[in-house]
C-alpha cells in the first residue's frame, strides 16, 4: 500500500555552498546577497544545515546524511531532491539536471548504499536526456500524490512534458500539467515552490495559475482525491511559503517541515490548518535559501524503500 509521508530521509550535507549562476537564469528566488569569503559561506550553509538535522533528529525523524564531495564541487549539493527519488515499489529513479554544474551531484556511492541496505527492484536511469536538452528534476519538477496516484508538474525549462508524462505511465500516476508563473509573467521553475501534498491539505499557490480553466481543474481535481486546499499567495510563494513537506517519525507522529521564512509568512488561520493533524517544523536556513533559491522541501529526498534486515 502506498503511502505518503516517509519516517526516513536523506540529505547531503554541503561543501561547497553557494551562489550558482548557472542555475540563477532561470531560478529567480536566487538572490546574489552579500555574504562573507567562500569557505565562510560554506561554513554558515553547514551549521545552518546541522542545526536542521538536529530538529529533525530531536522529533525522532531518521535521516541519512551523505557529505558532499570535495571534488567535484558541487555547490547545490544540498538540495538532493532533484536527482533522485524513491519509490514504495521498490524503484530508484535518478534525473536529467538543467544546470551542467549540478550533473555531478549524483553519486555512484550514494546508489551503492541503497543497494546494500534497502530493498531495490528497480533502478530507472533517465540521465541521457540531457544529451537531448530534457530535464525533469525530481521531486522538485513533480508533486506526487503517491496514495491517489496523481502527478502534478507545471511546465518549465526543467520539466520537460514528454518526461513527466512517460514517468507517469511508468510508475502509473495521472499527470497533471499546468503553467504557473509569478507576478512578471516567468515560469516558475520549480512545482514544489508552489505546491505541497501532504495526506489531508494539499497548499497551491492558484494564483500563479493564470488560465482560469486550468485553475478550476486543478481545484476539482485536489478535492476529488479527498483533500482539502490551503491557497497560498504569490507574495508567501517568494517566502517559501510552498516548498514544504510531510513526513511522520519512528512512532508514526506526523510532521510539516518548512522553514522559519516560510512560516513567518503564513497567517494564523493557515498555520491551525497546517498543525490541525502535523506538528509544524520551522528550520531557520536563511543563507541556503536566499544564495540557493531553495529552501526545506528542496533539501530533503524522501526514501520510501524497505530496509533490509
Amino acid at each position: 500500500m502506498n503511502k505518503q509521508t516517509s519516517s526516513v530521509l536523506m540529505m547531503i550535507r554541503p561543501a561547497h555552498f553557494g551562489f550558482n549562476s548557472e542555475t540563477a537564469e532561470n531560478n529567480y528566488f536566487q538572490k546574489k546577497i552579500p555574504a562573507g569569503s567562500v569557505d565562510e559561506t560554506a561554513r554558515q550553509a553547514r551549521d545552518e544545515f546541522d542545526a536542521f538535522v538536529d530538529v529533525l533528529r530531536s522529533n525522532e525523524i531518521e535521516v541519512l546524511v551523505f557529505e558532499d564531495t570535495i571534488a567535484p564541487k558541487t555547490p547545490d549539493a544540498v538540495f538532493p531532491n532533484n536527482w533522485i527519488s524513491f519509490h514504495s515499489e521498490g524503484s530508484i529513479v535518478t534525473y536529467p539536471m538543467y544546470a551542467p554544474s549540478r550533473r555531478s551531484e549524483r553519486r555512484e556511492d550514494i546508489l551503492q548504499y541503497f543497494i546494500d541496505n534497502f530493498h531495490l527492484s528497480e533502478y530507472l536511469d533517465l540521465n541521457s536526456f540531457e544529451d537531448e536538452n530534457l530535464f525533469l528534476e525530481g521531486t522538485g519538477s513533480m508533486i506526487l500524490d503517491r496514495v491517489s496516484k496523481i502527478a502534478y508538474a507545471c511546465r518549465s525549462e526543467r520539466t520537460a512534458e514528454a518526461l513527466f508524462l512517460d514517468f507517469c505511465s511508468k510508475f502509473d500516476y495521472r499527470p497533471v500539467l499546468f503553467d504557473a508563473s509569478d507576478e512578471s509573467g516567468q515560469p516558475i521553475y520549480h512545482t514544489n515552490v508552489v505546491m505541497c501534498v501532504g495526506t489531508e491539505v494539499v497548499v497551491v499557490c492558484l494564483e500563479a495559475i493564470k488560465d482560469l480553466t486550468v485553475r478550476k481543474f486543478i481545484q476539482e481535481t485536489i478535492a476529488a482525491s479527498g483533500k482539502a486546499i490551503l491557497e497560498i499567495s504569490l507574495d508567501q510563494v517568494h517566502a517559501f511559503a510552498g516548498n514544504m513537506l510531510q513526513v511522520e517519525n519512528k512512532k508514526g507522529e506526523l510532521f510539516i517541515i518548512m522553514s522559519r521564512t516560510a512560516l513567518d509568512a503564513l497567517d494564523m488561520q493557515q498555520r491551525e490548518v497546517l498543525g490541525a493533524n502535523s506538528k509544524i517544523l520551522a528550520v531557520q536556513i536563511p543563507l541556503i535559501e536566499q544564495l540557493g533559491g531553495g529552501s526545506a522541501r528542496c533539501m530533503l529526498a524522501e526514501v520510501f524503500l524497505e530496509k533490509k534486515i
